[in-house]
């Protein structure tokens, strides 16, 4: 029996991207009727409260891209609801540092992209590397940046939620889109994992999928604090990941991750836990497609997640960015990246992608920096919606 409710706003997702869209509908227009489904008991139980909590700064995107226009932005929006709501934010700040001549040039390139997008960063020696983090090695240069920095990013999703909740907004959890049983006016599709499958329902994605990748990140244990700021390599910019790294969290833990590994499910967290034997076969075929057709080193990628199957792999990855560290590492929970993979050019889809139709807008790659950016990036899609909406 249907719902005689009816609701202007169906959100599908109440991770953060979902969460902040409320948030930034509900302020534009507060008489609004808005419900948040998750077919999860809570908030955040997927890549919104997985993820290293990281705000990262903006250096890594390239001009004119969805990300480099979000990043800084979204940093300070979010760094203001922290302050606001008594959330920690942890001035982490970040190194990233080069192993060779290749990656100098590449750390030029990421310099050059923070000066396009706004982002304060400087390039620095090896001394005044020294200075900042004694531990931290480099190759001759390494590139500094003041305003990364971490928050528990659980908290803030629990935050929003609380907010939405007293400002009206209604949640309802275990409950898939396949099961919705009320009327509504538009949906906005936030489904992380399950995006690309929403959306085709309505006639979008036609060139895309979601190709899983599981992050997997250990957590230090020792009782000297072997780094002082966040410390990344060089990352490859052919493809979306930034490589193994060291974190601090909001709590000043550290933490070394994520993997990159290609999952055989799209919530392949561990053991054979929400196993789909219809997913295995789906995924399985594009992996096999990508690594016969070696697109953005995909058989490397490969290669490393047999590799980092082992813990040791992973604190060796962690070892090239610092002079000491010992193997006082244990596992923490794995994270899934919803990454979206264009099934045309066999490619990995490096920015945001929206799609929108006449009563409902499709987030389809919400993928890191995703968590960073959700108050600007919710800013943008509700000012697409009102454009889009009623068109085809």
């Amino acid at each position: 029996m249907k719902n005689e409710k009816k609701f202007d706003y169906l959100i599908v997702g109440a991770g953060i991207i979902g969460l902040t869209i409320a948030y930034e509908l509900n302020k534009k227009s507060p008489s609004l009727k808005i419900i948040i489904i998750d077919k999860e008991k809570d908030v955040a139980k997927h890549a919104s409260g997985r993820n290293s909590g990281v705000l990262h700064a903006g250096f890594y995107y390239s001009e004119n891209s969805l990300k480099a226009l979000l990043t800084v932005i979204g940093n300070k929006k979010m760094k203001q609801f922290c302050y606001d709501n008594d959330i920690k934010v942890n001035k982490t700040e970040k190194i990233v540092v080069a192993q060779n001549e290749d990656e100098l040039k590449t750390l030029n390139e990421l310099s050059n992209r923070a000066k396009k997008n706004g982002v304060d960063v400087s390039i620095i020696s090896e001394d005044e590397l020294k200075r900042i983090d004694p531990n931290v090695k480099t190759y001759k240069k390494a590139l500094y940046s003041p305003n990364t920095a971490s928050v528990d990013a659980k908290q803030v999703c629990l935050k929003l939620k609380e907010d939405l909740m007293n400002k009206g907004v209604e949640f309802k959890f275990n409950c898939s889109f396949s099961n919705v049983d009320f009327d509504y006016e538009y949906l906005i599709n936030c489904a992380g994992l399950y995006a690309d499958k929403i959306a085709k329902q309505f006639g979008l994605s036609k060139d895309y999928t979601i190709l899983p990748f599981r992050g997997a990140y250990l957590k230090y244990n020792g009782p000297e604090k072997i780094i002082n700021k966040n410390v990344y390599p060089v990352p490859n910019l052919k493809n979306p990941f930034l490589g193994v790294h060291f974190t601090i969290t909001s709590d000043n833990h550290i933490k070394i991750g994520p993997t990159a590994s290609p999952a055989l499910w799209r919530e392949n967290y561990g053991g054979l836990s929400r196993f789909s034997l219809k997913e295995f076969c789906s995924i399985i075929y594009y992996q096999g497609k990508l690594f016969l057709l070696n697109s953005f080193g995909f058989r490397g990628l490969a290669f490393e997640a047999i590799k980092n199957f082992f813990k040791r792999s992973i604190i060796f990855s962690a070892s090239k960015l610092v002079y000491d560290v010992n193997h006082n590492f244990s596992n923490i929970s794995p994270g899934i990246r919803a990454q979206l993979l264009n099934i045309k050019t066999n490619e990995l889809v490096q920015d945001f992608v929206i799609q929108h139709e006449k009563k409902s807008t499709h987030i389809l790659n919400a993928v890191s920096p995703a968590f960073t950016c959700s108050f600007a990036f919710a800013t943008y899609t509700v000012d697409e919606i009102e454009k889009q909406k009623g068109k085809v």
